[in-house]
């Protein structure tokens, strides 16, 4: 012991002597306790400021460097270029290496720890030698080579301010507009164009003169022996002074030839076939809606109603191998949408009863589907002479105001637009439009299915699916190629739609009142269909008819165990359903001890067959007794009273079921009749046995007895049961959060109040 104890205590001895020489060491070193919160967060602040990048020079291997962002960075470049001993540090720069951004200091704090910079010429070096080298040339070659240096360097927005500072627009311009420059220059010189006005810095009514959009649109207009870099740049110049130029748009429309234009998009360059369409946008959004002028907007929406450009959009654009980009896919989502747009005047039109064409359609309407007396031109199918309305007749094309049908396109929208479609419809496709009509006039008034009424909700939802009135959105993506490939690509889809409506009513056997119903199960089959992005109207129809009434009840079901399978998994309704389980789980319990207690009646077993006798067993109500006995067939529900045997459930041991019941195990019984087999087990050798008629009354009597043993219920119908009743809780606790997202996690609680001395003052 005293060995023990002596060299235990050397140890702490020599412990003792080391840790008193590492004290001595740092001793005076003031240590991390020795300092207040803020000055250790001042430290680590300090820390923060200090950046870690590798700096590069031309011909040499890049060096680590600390740049500290509190020094101004003119302090910095110049410890930079002591390292690397370079003099006249005022002419130097430092350059993102992968960009090519030059570093200021209003973007100095976007360095990231580990960038890779570059020491270059600062921009004022840079602009001052292509200055030179633009206005006194020694060569063209060294024109050409100044004009790719400023094409390149115009990305970079300090750069181009400085440019821009030495009159660098105009002397391009000028240049333009004198023709000094052609082919490879003149392309350098564009793209600088483009990339010095993208940055904002100069108003393009100031940049821009009336010759230099003359030579432009000239560039624009060529045809043949056009160079793709050429024009491509100029339709950019020319859709960005559409966009961001007022005074100069009219004499940019009028330059521009649309079929020029058209000639441009059978081009294979993507590039050029994306400016071109975004030039067209970009003229027929800022057109004017004056209908007075010429080259305004009906101008353009007549150009491009065209079957040529129609044609030459889905040949050369839509359908080509490679894959469209997300660029293009946005200009044509807003090509499409400025198309659809020209229908928002008679959609938001409201029908005028003094103007006689829209009379006569309506009576056009009614003489095609029911061939009156009146003549009906073959060419024209309008109907001449005096105008009157029948009522009857125009009850049966399903107008509401049959007295009056023009009340019916009083609405806004859709206003008169659905009056064109219907006569499209009526004219372009007669034999469609009078099956349709004769063959729900035949029907009895409760299961007609109105077309006028029909036809005006119709023509509502198109326009509400395709946001008809609405501008094309900056981000959107979203066109149907379909709409390409017909003249007439929204009446024929109206067409379509329509006779879906007839097919979907029919398939519902639906009556006047459903009608709502109906359109909800239209809306959801257009929808699917128009997600597909169909080729063409064929395929369009095509998946209609997959998407019959019986598929759209699938896909809703499905959507909504979906959802409810999602909603369950959330973390608060996880929880809630914990809490609320216990609740559902005595009330199954109690079920069936009710069950027990109103009692059942059993066949007895025999060796060879099924006696046809029976036997009654019931709970007592407190649910202390079972009280079994015979009984005859004319016995519903005995009393208590009546059955003379009782078995204490005090005394009840156990439950056994199928095989290892005893009236089973030693007998050949019939799989079924093991399956539905449960025994109570009492004293040593006795047991009551049971064979239940048929498994959900085996699942609640077991169940049922395993409660009064206390013990878990253990039958698949407890289970679903379970199942199903917390389904139906939850669904009622969570009804009013329809259509509200349920956060996985629940919202933080505030932190508590430094005091709690709180008081109200009186006013």
């Amino acid at each position: 012991m005293t060995s023990k104890s002596g060299a235990a205590g050397e140890k702490v001895d020599r412990t003792s002597s080391r840790m008193s020489h590492t004290d001595n060491k740092f001793a005076g070193v003031p240590m991390l306790q020795d300092f207040d919160p803020g000055t250790i967060q001042r430290l680590a602040q300090a820390r923060r400021d200090v950046l870690k990048v590798a700096i590069e020079i031309p011909n040499s291997t890049p060096k680590l460097f600390e740049i500290n962002q509190k020094v101004s960075l003119k302090d910095s470049i110049r410890d930079v270029c002591e390292r690397w001993n370079v003099s006249d540090h005022d002419c130097y720069a430092l350059q993102y290496a992968d960009s090519k951004q030059y570093i200021t200091e209003k973007t100095r704090n976007e360095i990231k720890q580990g960038a890779v910079l570059r020491l270059v010429l600062a921009p004022s070096k840079v602009v001052e030698h292509i200055v030179k080298s633009l206005h006194q040339p020694p060569s063209l070659a060294d024109k050409v080579q100044a004009l790719k240096k400023l094409s390149e360097s115009s990305a970079d927005p300090t750069f181009s301010e400085e440019f821009i500072r030495k009159r660098g627009i105009q002397w391009i311009v000028h240049e333009v507009e004198q023709e000094e420059c052609q082919g490879e220059t003149l392309a350098y010189a564009l793209t600088a164009f483009l990339e010095l006005m993208d940055h904002g810095f100069v108003n393009w009514d100031n940049a821009l003169t009336h010759e230099f959009l003359k030579k432009i649109a000239g560039l624009v207009n060529k045809i043949t022996d056009a160079d793709a870099t050429i024009l491509q740049r100029s339709l950019g110049i020319m859709e960005c002074a559409v966009v961001n130029s007022n005074k100069f748009y009219h004499e940019i429309q009028d330059s521009i030839t649309i079929s020029n234009l058209i000639s441009h998009l059978q081009r294979s360059n993507a590039e050029i076939q994306q400016n071109t369409i975004a030039l067209i946008n970009s003229l027929f959004m800022r057109a004017p809606s004056d209908k007075g002028r010429v080259g305004g907007r009906r101008k353009i929406s007549d150009t491009m109603a065209q079957k040529q450009f129609r044609t030459v959009i889905l040949n050369h654009v839509i359908r080509t191998p490679t894959a469209i980009g997300n660029e293009m896919a946005h200009q044509l989502h807003v090509l499409q949408v400025l198309t659809f747009n020209t229908l928002e005047e008679r959609m938001m039109m409201k029908l005028d009863p003094a103007v006689q064409e829209e009379r006569e359609k309506l009576l056009e309407l009614r003489n095609v589907a029911f061939e009156t007396s009146q003549h009906v031109s073959p060419v024209s199918k309008r109907p001449q002479g005096h105008i009157t309305f029948n009522p009857s007749d125009f009850k049966k094309l399903g107008f509401i105001n049959t007295n009056n049908p023009v009340l019916d396109f009083d609405k806004t929208p859709p206003g008169v637009l659905s009056l064109d479609l219907m006569v499209y419809f009526a004219r372009n496709q007669q034999d469609n439009y009078i099956k349709l009509v004769l063959e729900n006039s035949s029907r009895d008034d409760k299961h007609e299915c109105p077309f006028g009424q029909s036809s005006v909700c119709i023509t509502r939802l198109l326009c509400e699916i395709l946001k008809i009135g609405e501008q094309p959105t900056e981000v959107g993506q979203h066109f149907y190629p379909m709409f390409f490939t017909h003249d007439h690509a929204f009446e024929e889809f109206y067409c379509t739609c329509i006779q879906l409506f007839n097919k979907t009513w029919k398939e519902m056997s639906a009556i006047k009142d459903d009608f709502d119903k109906v359109m909800s199960v239209v809306h959801d089959q257009i929808v699917l269909a128009l997600n597909t992005k169909p080729a063409s109207m064929e395929g369009f129809k095509q998946k209609l008819q997959a998407l019959s009434y019986s598929e759209i009840l699938k896909k809703r079901q499905q959507e909504r165990l979906d959802k409810e399978q999602f909603d369950s998994q959330a973390k608060p309704v996880v929880e809630l359903q914990q809490e609320v389980k216990p609740e559902i789980m005595d009330l199954i319990r109690q079920q069936r001890l009710n069950c027990l207690v109103e009692g059942t009646a059993f066949y007895k077993i025999s060796n060879k067959r099924r006696d046809k006798s029976r036997w009654y067993c019931r709970l007592s109500p407190n649910h202390k007794i079972f009280h079994y006995g015979d009984i005859d067939d004319s016995t519903v529900t005995p009393g208590i009273e009546t059955l003379p045997e009782k078995l204490a459930i005090a005394d009840i041991k156990e439950i056994v079921t199928g095989k290892h019941c005893p009236h089973i195990k030693h007998a050949r019984a019939h799989k079924s009749t093991t399956e539905l087999a449960f025994s109570i087990l009492f004293d040593p050798e006795e047991a009551l046995n049971f064979i239940a008629p048929n498994l959900d009354i085996w699942c609640t009597w077991t169940d049922g007895i395993n409660t009064l043993l206390g013990k878990n219920m253990k039958s698949t119908k407890a289970k679903s049961d379970l199942d199903l009743l917390l389904s139906m809780e939850m669904k009622l606790r969570l009804l009013d959060l329809e259509n509200i997202p349920i956060p996985d996690q629940p919202p933080p609680i505030p932190e508590l109040p430094r005091n709690y001395n709180f008081a109200l003052t009186s006013a």
